[in-house]
């Protein structure tokens, strides 16, 4: 069986309002521990709260791509990342003209093999391993709650 490839540039919609739904790419940072599995989170930099690593689609990226190089972007995360989708969730972002946008965020999983000591956002965010579970219950997100809880490695790796 072949490897099939989507490469995803910023989408233009036309017609599309300024606040219409727009598509991001997460990274859901995961490591195996014994018999269980353990998600790396981070916290925001402006509530705290916690999150996975996301961003924006990149050109040239594939979409598991621009998630990876989010999270070596906002955590430090080096690994191998899923061409796989773990699931989506949306989300209302605030942007810097104080209006807020609805997003779609496609997740891919990312197997966390390092962790750098220096990236671009180092410092502004804290990282934390929790178990699947708690971290289910950290994200405020109810599909990615649903995504995280029932996450499994081997589905996607």
């Amino acid at each position: 069986m072949g490897t099939f490839r989507t490469y995803q540039s910023p989408m233009r919609l036309d017609g599309a309002g300024k606040r219409d739904p727009r598509t991001q790419f997460a990274a859901l940072p995961f490591r195996r521990r014994k018999s269980d599995v353990e998600i790396l989170l981070a916290s925001s930099r402006d509530t705290g709260r916690w999150i996975i690593p996301k961003g924006w689609p990149m050109d040239g990226k594939t979409p598991a791509e621009a998630a990876a190089q989010e999270a070596w972007e906002e955590a430090g995360i080096r690994g191998v990342v899923s061409e796989t989708c773990a699931g989506f969730y949306s989300y209302m972002k605030k942007m810097p003209d104080g209006e807020s946008q609805p997003c779609i965020v496609a997740v891919f999983p990312i197997e966390v093999r390092k962790l750098d000591e220096d990236y671009p956002e180092a410092g502004m965010r804290k990282l934390k391993w929790f178990s699947l579970r708690k971290a289910g219950a950290r994200v405020e997100e109810p599909e990615l709650k649903r995504i995280i809880r029932n996450f499994s490695p081997g589905k996607y790796m």
